[in-house]
């Protein structure tokens, strides 16, 4: 069975946004300032107890947005997130219960993976694009290279440890079709209400080249 497949999605821009709300108020401003600044693709982390609202308000008001539900580790989160409109899911890590909920999943889901082995299991059950995380922490842009060889039919979308001063080394690599980070979102903009400020690292995100190819 072919899975749903996120290429589409992560085709439309080289960022994608990892946002945690701790204010439901704050979600679908900071969604609109992201989508305005050029990266509609928006993965919101259930760490917070407005999450799942955060989705639902941004799926329903933000005009452009592909929301997406993100720090999914257990099957009921799964259906959660779905019910609260998310387009796509995203794990830091993958069991095999959650692997054979995630296969079942009718939206598409990048599922996390930090070693070879890792990322061999899950390409076995049918996903093209996976979470590489924690990224920097795991051998970063240099792993992913090495790995570009026997396993070429794979393309991550790493996270953790990106930021300005690295993250034109992911976007190097054929491999890496976007990456996954917080600096568009900096906490401090969130808590003041500086959605101008969001929005200008958002442009300036959103204008950064990749190497990889859709299609």
């Amino acid at each position: 069975m072919s899975l749903p497949s996120p290429l589409a999605f992560v085709a439309k821009a080289p960022v994608v946004p990892v946002v945690v709300i701790e204010r439901i108020e704050d979600a679908v401003p900071l969604a609109r300032a992201l989508v305005e600044g050029g990266l509609p693709l928006i993965e919101v982390t259930l760490r917070t107890p407005v999450a799942l609202d955060a989705i639902q308000r941004v799926a329903r008001e933000v005009e452009g947005a592909i929301v997406g539900a993100g720090t999914v580790v257990s099957e009921a989160q799964i259906a959660s997130s779905i019910a609260a409109g998310a387009t796509f899911l995203v794990s830091p890590g993958t069991t095999p219960n959650l692997l054979d909920a995630f296969a079942e999943c009718p939206i598409p889901v990048m599922a996390g993976c930090a070693t070879a082995s890792e990322a061999m299991r899950l390409a076995e059950r049918g996903f093209e694009v996976l979470k590489f995380f924690p990224a920097e922490a795991s051998g970063g842009a240099a792993f992913l290279k090495s790995i570009a060889g026997p396993l070429p039919h794979l393309r991550f979308c790493p996270t953790g440890g990106i930021g300005p001063a690295n993250v034109a080394d992911y976007l190097a690599l054929p491999n890496v079709v976007a990456v996954g980070g917080s600096w568009v979102v900096p906490a401090d903009a969130i808590k003041a209400g500086d959605f101008a400020r969001v929005r200008e690292l958002a442009a300036a995100a959103a204008g950064l080249k990749r190497a990889a190819q859709f299609g």
